[in-house]
This record gives structure tokens, sequence and C-alpha cells, in this order.
């Protein structure tokens, strides 16, 4: 499956496209995100691979003016830089969490399923963009009510910080709003 996806911030004027691939061996997703964080304006984009089973086993994350960021992964917690310099303070992440893509809230969605019916916590490679920060964070994701075979919103926790949110999503998985914060506008 190849598709087109598209959301909007609905306060700040960004935006977040991706050509998302999806095959039997593993996934693939190529973004692009402009807009405002923290009072500054930015352009970045993204790559990122994830096995069959939704982990993550690259990101490279280019932020223009300022720089990139590339993280490898084993899908099993363990992660290097793209020189394989290990990354001990990664340890246990297994999804990536992207600060202004709603997008990459689909990795645990999607790698967790039918687990979502009951609260699960995770740790995160978070990026912190513009800054390209990478830190690992603790965050809960709980799916709400099914109606069909998948859920059709999920509560989303920052266990780090106090923030929480609902996502409405798809039958894939995929954002299509992000409670004050994103709809998605095309795809």
């Amino acid at each position: 499956m190849n598709r087109s996806y598209r959301w909007a911030t609905e306060k700040s004027g960004g935006l977040e496209h991706v050509e998302l691939a999806i095959g039997d061996t593993g996934v693939t997703a190529e973004s692009v995100l402009i807009g405002p964080a923290g009072g500054s304006l930015f352009a970045c984009s993204y790559a990122l691979q994830c096995d069959e089973h939704w982990r993550v086993r690259s990101l490279d994350v280019h932020v223009a003016g300022r720089g990139t960021v590339r993280l490898r992964a084993d899908g099993a917690g363990n992660w290097t830089d793209a020189d394989g310099t290990p990354l001990p303070a990664l340890q246990g992440c297994i999804d990536v969490d992207v600060s202004c893509s709603p997008f990459t809230n689909t990795l645990p969605i999607r790698r967790l399923g039918d687990s979502l019916r009951q609260r699960q916590e995770i740790r995160v490679a978070y990026v912190d963009l513009p800054a390209l920060d990478v830190q690992p964070v603790s965050q809960a994701y709980t799916a709400r009510p099914y109606t069909g075979a998948a859920p059709d919103k999920v509560l989303f926790e920052s266990l780090s910080r106090p923030f929480s949110a609902e996502l409405e999503v798809d039958g894939d998985g995929l954002v299509l709003r992000y409670e004050d914060m994103f709809t998605r506008v095309a795809g």
C-alpha cells in the first residue's frame, strides 16, 4: 500500500505531508513538516523505516539550516547513531515521536494493536523540533471503546510532562484528528 497523507495544525499554520509505503517486509514513511514550534519557524524532513511489526529501525531527521539527526534501532530497544555509536539513554525505546508530527503517533498504535484495549505505558525516543534534541520520554496509549475491528479513538498521555489528548484514528491507526492540534486534510 502506497498512500499520501496530510495534516494541518489547527492554530498555527503548520503542515505535515507524509508518503507512506506499507509492504510485507516493512513500513517506510517520508515526511515534510513546516511550521512554528516554540515561537520559531522551521522546515523539516524525515525518513523513517520500520519492520513489518511497526518497530522503528531507522530515523533520519533534517531541519533546514540546523542540521541532521540519524538514529538506528534493532527493534528490541537498542539504539545507535548512524556511525554505530551506542545511545544508552534510548535503551528500551521501541518507537519514536517527532514533535509536531501527528503521523508518529501511528507507530505505537499499529505496533501495540489489540493490547491497547488496556492502557499501555511505553518509552519513546522523542525528537524535539526544531532543536533536534533527542531524549527518552514516557507515554501511554489507551484505546477508547471499539465500534469495529479497530479503535475509533485513542487516549494519548505524555507521562514525562503533564499532557493528554484524544486522537481520532481511522481503521489503519492513522490520526484523523489530534485534539486541539492537528486535523488530517487529505489522503
